[in-house]
C-alpha cells in the first residue's frame, strides 16, 4: 500500500523519495492522532501545515501542535500507541522516541521551551518500490506547546489521506502571525532558514493578512516585544531591520532542498523582500 502511494509522487532519486517518504509519515501520524482525540485539545501548525493543507509548494520536516490551553502537565507519550498503531495499519514500522528539554533552546521550530513535550518518529521498515535499492532514513519530530501563546483562532481541515478526517488547525493569518515570529526572533546566532523567507514570499504573494495582535502576545510572551500589542509600522520596521542583518545567499542556499523550482528563488535579494514588506496586510 506504501509503495502505491509513494508512487503518486513520482520522486526521481532518494533525496525525493526520503521526502515523499516523510509527507507520507507525516500525514499518517496526523490520522493516528485523529483516532486517538488528540485534536479536541489541540491545534496543528507550521510549515507541514500549510504544505499539506493550503498547497505551500515545499516539503517541510517536523509535525508542529499547540494546546489549545495551556497545560503544562500535558505528556505526548499517552498518543504513542494511537500513532504507532496506525503506521501498522499501514505495513510501516515506526520507533517513536520521546525527549525531554530541560532547557531553552532552539532547535529546528522557533523556540523549543522546556514545556515543549516533543517525540521523534523514525522509520525502520516498510514496503518500497522494487527500484529502491536504498534504505532510507526518515525521522520526522512531533512538538507540542504546552504553555502556548493564545489568542489564536482555529478551524477544521480536510485530510484525505490515509483516510478522511478533519484536523483541527491554526487559522492563515495566526499561521502567518507564528511564521513571523520565528522568522524574527529565532536564537540561531549566524544561521538563517530559508523556509522562513520562502513561506514569507508565499504568504504575501497569497494576500494573506497577518494576525498582528497574536504576533504580539508571541513576541511579548518570548521576550522579544515589551507588550502584548504593535502597530503595523512598528512591525515593519522590526522586518526590515531583520532584512539588513540576512546574507540572502545563505537563505538561498538553506532553502535549495526543500523547493522543486530553483530558479524561483533568483530574484531574491534584500531589496526585493522590501518590497514584499510594503505589500504586507495586517489584521
Amino acid at each position: 500500500m506504501i509503495a502505491q502511494w509513494l508512487s503518486t509522487y513520482q520522486p526521481k532519486n532518494s533525496d525525493e523519495t526520503n521526502a515523499a517518504l516523510r509527507e507520507i509519515m507525516q500525514e499518517i501520524a496526523l490520522a493516528g492522532l485523529y483516532r486517538a482525540n488528540f485534536f479536541k485539545e489541540a491545534a496543528f501548525y507550521g510549515g507541514t501545515a500549510l504544505r499539506i493543507f493550503h498547497g505551500l509548494d515545499r516539503f517541510s520536516e517536523d509535525l508542529d501542535f499547540s494546546l489549545l490551553a495551556k497545560n503544562p502537565a500535558f505528556q505526548i507519550d499517552a498518543y504513542f500507541p494511537a500513532i504507532a498503531q496506525e503506521f501498522e495499519a499501514w505495513g510501516m514500522k515506526v520507533g517513536i522516541v520521546q525527549k525531554q528539554k530541560q532547557a531553552f533552546s532552539a532547535i529546528e521550530s522557533a523556540f523549543l521551551k522546556s514545556e515543549t513535550a516533543w517525540g521523534e518518529l523514525v522509520l525502520q521498515d516498510t514496503v518500497l518500490p522494487l527500484n529502491l535499492t536504498t534504505k532510507p532514513v526518515v525521522k520526522i519530530k512531533l512538538e507540542i506547546d504546552a504553555l502556548p501563546p493564545l489568542g489564536f483562532t482555529t478551524e477544521q481541515q480536510l485530510l484525505l489521506r490515509p483516510f478522511s478526517c478533519y484536523i483541527h488547525c491554526f487559522s492563515l493569518p495566526d499561521l502567518f502571525a507564528g511564521k513571523m515570529h520565528a522568522l524574527l526572533f529565532r536564537q540561531w546566532q549566524q544561521r538563517v532558514k530559508g523556509r522562513d523567507w520562502y513561506d514569507l514570499e508565499w504568504y504575501i504573494k497569497r494576500g494573506t493578512v497577518l494576525n498582528l495582535s497574536h504576533f504580539a502576545v508571541r513576541a511579548f510572551e518570548s521576550g522579544h516585544w515589551p507588550a502584548t500589542s504593535i502597530g503595523a509600522a512598528q512591525f515593519q520596521k522590526l522586518l526590515l531591520d531583520k532584512i539588513e542583518q540576512v546574507n540572502f545567499d545563505q537563505v538561498k542556499a538553506d532553502i535549495i532542498r526543500f523547493i522543486p523550482e530553483q530558479r524561483s528563488i533568483d530574484i531574491w535579494t534584500a531589496d526585493y523582500f522590501r518590497l514584499l514588506v510594503k505589500r504586507l496586510a495586517f489584521k
